[in-house]
């Protein structure tokens, strides 16, 4: 078994992330940043230069963290805000110059594959077939398989995009959250004709901060707690009750929900709605959240 020390970068639409991992069998530090790089990408097609020094300066901490553990390698990727925008290299250049590798722009289908490899590297493959689920901010991935991925696609829908898109009212008038819905479905029609399997998963395995903070709301977690939420069972029924709070609730009330992250206020919502979305035309009881996800799956890729 290796002790090498390793580590990924995950530079979302609506957050930068990195795992040190010493070997990939211990978890030496996991840090996640709310950065918004994708606000507003959606519409004008770039990357704001305010949204990408706010990632720099998470980087620039990112190095700090990889130094002190001694990281001998990473692996830096960037998934949907980067796909949609002009101006990405110039986000690369200037993450490159902080790190000292470039980001790998992903395809959705490739961020699907190795969300799969890192959600299920702990799960016993008797359990599935799984349906591992990545809600971003401006695409959610859906991967299938066993032991291993046996398919995977990816939809432009997240939390970001959904929210800037259709939920334009504090708080989302009824009319708003009818047509997120309403789309949420016409993606996920697609998701059923493209990986028929995804509709007949055993197990739906939810990944990412929408997911991760309705389990927190959910139990009314105080502060982050990993054990807690790692594989806790967010069931049906709970995750229409986190929604229907959180969509009847002003911004300054949501806020005040325990669990809940200010930096993911605005845009939870969005990712609720695809969220129970997924619940109500799959057919999936319950969600095993999972704490492990894509950038698991950067730091296997490097064994």
């Amino acid at each position: 078994m290796s002790d090498e020390v390793l580590a990924a970068i995950d530079c979302g639409t609506n957050s930068t992330r990195l795992l040190v991992s010493r070997g990939g069998h211990t978890t030496i530090e996991r840090v996640a940043t709310i950065t918004e790089l994708g606000k507003g990408v959606d519409g004008s097609g770039r990357l704001a230069p305010d949204a990408i020094e706010r990632v720099v300066t998470a980087l620039e901490r990112y190095r700090t963290v990889m130094d002190y553990h001694g990281a001998e390698r990473v692996r830096m990727t960037a998934t949907s805000a980067a796909r949609d925008a002009a101006n990405r290299d110039e986000f690369f250049d200037a993450a490159e110059a902080v790190i000292g590798a470039r980001p790998e722009l992903l395809s959705g289908v490739e961020e699907g594959e190795l969300s799969f490899r890192g959600a299920t590297a702990d799960l016993d493959p008797e359990g599935g077939p799984y349906l591992v689920v990545d809600v971003g901010g401006g695409s959610t991935e859906f991967a299938v398989g066993g032991a291993d991925v046996e398919g995977a696609v990816s939809v432009d829908m997240g939390c970001v995009r959904m929210t800037e898109k259709f939920l334009l009212s504090d708080p989302p008038r009824p009319d708003e959250l009818s047509s997120c819905l309403s789309v949420v479905g016409t993606y996920l029609s697609d998701v059923r004709r493209e990986l028929p399997a995804a509709a007949s998963a055993r197990c739906f395995v939810g990944l990412a901060g929408t997911i991760n903070s309705a389990a927190q709301i959910e139990q009314g977690l105080v502060s982050y707690d990993r054990d807690a939420i790692h594989h806790f069972v967010l069931t049906k029924v709970a995750a229409e009750d986190v929604f229907r709070t959180l969509a009847t609730e002003t911004a300054a009330e949501r806020v005040e929900n325990p669990g809940l992250e200010p930096g993911r206020v605005a845009t939870i919502v969005g990712g609720m709605c695809i969220v129970v979305k997924i619940m109500r035309d799959f057919g999936f009881d319950e969600c095993l959240v999972s704490e492990t996800d894509i950038l698991d799956g950067l730091i296997l890729s490097q064994l």
